[in-house]
C-alpha cells in the first residue's frame, strides 16, 4: 500500500522533529517527511489535521496470555488491544506457562505473532530455568532465537550467588538483564506498607524491599563493569523494571551520575495512582509492585520527566474475572492497560506541565534506546520516524476525550483501576510496517 498521512503535527523526539508535515509511505517504509516525491501516488490518504503523527509506541512490559494463560488473554485479542493503543512494538516478560526458557517456545511465540501482522513482539528470555532462581537458562540459545534480554519477571532470585553468576555470564556476551528490584523476603505482602495497609489489615511491602534489592543489583553491576576502558561499551547492562519508590528513583539517579550502564522504567499505574485509590479493597488495584504513597508517586513522575527514568510502560497483565472476584489478598495481581497507555501519558504530561516531546519520548525513542542493538536491523526504525526506515506510525488525536469502559476494550482482561476515568488523547490510526493495523473509523 502507498499511504499518505497529510497535514499532521509530526513529533519525533529521536530527530528533534516537531512540525506540521506530510508523511509518505510505500513498500512498508517511510519515503518522505515533509517533501513527498513528485511521482508518489497514494492508494489511501489519511487526513491528520489537528492530530499528532508519532513513531509507533514501544511498550517494554506487556503480557499477552500465551502460552499458558489463554483464559485471560490470547495473542489475537492482546495484539489487537496493542495496536488500538498505538503500540507497534512490545516486550513480553518470560513468565508464561511454560516459562520462556526453551528456544522452541520462543520460536513458537514469535511465529504466532508474525502471522497476525500486528504489533512487533520482542520476548524476554528467562534468566533461570523455570524462573526458579537456581540454574541459569541457556541465554546464548535464547538470544539467537530473538530474546532481547533476560529477566525473572516478578520472581526475585533468592540466591545472590546465582545473581552474581548471571551478571558475569551476561557480561561475556554483552546481554542486558531486565530485573525488577525486590528483596524476596520483604516482598511477600499484597499492598504498600503504611498506615492504610495497617487499617485495612493487609500485609505490606515496605519500600525497603526495593531499596535493598537496588543496592544489591547496583553493587553486582559495579563489580562486573569495573575496569571497562573509557569509551568502550559496557560488558553488561541493567534495566530496572517498574520502579515504585522515591528512594529507588534517587538510587537510579545516583547510579546514572556515576556512569553505570543502567536504565529504568515505571508503570502507568505507579505513575498515576496511590494506595488510597484502593478504597474498600478494590481488587483492580491489586498490582505488583503495589501502588505506594503520594510522595513516591510524585518522585516517580519527576524522575520520568527529568530523564532519570527512561520509559513509561503499560505493565499490561490481562486477568480473568474469576481471579479478581475474590478477597483482595487472594486476588491475582495485574490489570489491563495497553490501550490506555497513550492517554495516561498525555494526562501525566498535562497535569505536570511536561513538554509534549518528553511525553512522546518516554513512549518511543526512550524505550527503543533501552532495547538498543538487540533490535538488529530495526534499530534505525523502532521508536522513530526516519526516511528509509520501517513505517511504524501512531496517529493520535490530542483533542479527543474518551471514557474508559471495560466492555469496549479489546483485551480479554477487562479489569483496570482507571475504569470510568475520562482520558485525553485517542489513537486514530496505527500503522505497522506500512500496513494499517488499526483504524478507529473502521
Amino acid at each position: 500500500m502507498k499511504l499518505l498521512i497529510r497535514d499532521g503535527r509530526v513529533i519525533d523526539p529521536a530527530s528533534g522533529t516537531d512540525r506540521v508535515a506530510d508523511v509518505a509511505i510505500a513498500a512498508g517504509r517511510i519515503i518522505g517527511i515533509g517533501q513527498v516525491p513528485a511521482d508518489f501516488h497514494p492508494n489511501r490518504v489519511l487526513d491528520a489535521r489537528g492530530c499528532w503523527v508519532l513513531p509507533g509506541l514501544v511498550d517494554l512490559c506487556a503480557r499477552l496470555g500465551e502460552p499458558g494463560h489463554e483464559h485471560a488473554g490470547m495473542l489475537e485479542s492482546e495484539t489487537a488491544a496493542a495496536v488500538a493503543g498505538g503500540v507497534t512494538s512490545l516486550v513480553c516478560p518470560p513468565d508464561t506457562d511454560p516459562v520462556l526458557d526453551e528456544p522452541g517456545l520462543v520460536d513458537m511465540l514469535r511465529a504466532r505473532a508474525e502471522r497476525l501482522h500486528r504489533t512487533r513482539l520482542f520476548p524476554l528470555g528467562a534468566l533461570t530455568r523455570g524462573l526458579q532462581g537456581e540454574v541459569l537458562a541457556e541465554m546464548v540459545q535464547l538470544a539467537e532465537r530473538g530474546c532481547v534480554g533476560f529477566g525473572q519477571a516478578d520472581v526475585p532470585i533468592v540466591n545472590t550467588q546465582v545473581l552474581q553468576r548471571a551478571f558475569q555470564y551476561a557480561a561475556t556476551f554483552g546481554y542486558t538483564l531486565w530485573l525488577r528490584p525486590e528483596e524476596p523476603w520483604l516482598s511477600k505482602g499484597v499492598m504498600a506498607s503504611g498506615p492504610l495497609a495497617t487499617r485495612l489489615g493487609l500485609s505490606g511491602v515496605p519500600a525497603a524491599s526495593e531499596v535493598i534489592a537496588l543496592h544489591t543489583l547496583l553493587a553486582l553491576l559495579r563489580s562486573v563493569v569495573a575496569g571497562t576502558p573509557p569509551g568502550a561499551p559496557p560488558p553488561v547492562r541493567l534495566h530496572l523494571c517498574r520502579l515504585s519508590t522515591a528512594a529507588g528513583v534517587d538510587l537510579v539517579r545516583q547510579a546514572k551520575a556515576e556512569g553505570l550502564p543502567v536504565t529504568a522504567d515505571v508503570s502507568v499505574h505507579q505513575l498515576l495512582l496511590t494506595d488510597t485509590d484502593i478504597g474498600y479493597y478494590d481488587t483492580r488495584l491489586r498490582l505488583q509492585p503495589p501502588v505506594r504513597q503520594q510522595r513516591d508517586r510524585d518522585a516517580l513522575r519527576a524522575g520520568l520527566a527529568d530523564g532519570t527514568i527512561d520509559a513509561l510502560v503499560s505493565d499490561h497483565t490481562p486477568v480473568s474475572a474469576e481471579a479478581k472476584a475474590v478477597p483482595f489478598a487472594q486476588a491475582e495481581p495485574g490489570a489491563t492497560a495497553i490501550e490506555l497507555l497513550a492517554g495516561l501519558a498525555v494526562k501525566w504530561a498535562q497535569q505536570d506541565g511536561v513538554p509534549v516531546a518528553r511525553a512522546v519520548e518516554v513512549l518511543t525513542s526512550g524505550p527503543a534506546r533501552v532495547l538498543g542493538a538487540r533490535l538488529g536491523t530495526l534499530q534505525a526504525s523502532v521508536g522513530r520516524l526516519a526516511v528509509g526506515g520501517v513505517a511504524d506510525v501512531c496517529v493520535l488525536d490530542p483533542q479527543a476525550t474518551w471514557r474508559v469502559e471495560p466492555s469496549r476494550l479489546r483485551s480479554q482482561g477487562r479489569h483496570t483501576p482507571f475504569e470510568g476515568h475520562a482520558l485525553p488523547a485517542r489513537v486514530r490510526t496505527t500503522v505497522v510496517g506500512g500496513h494499517i493495523a488499526f483504524d478507529a473509523a473502521d
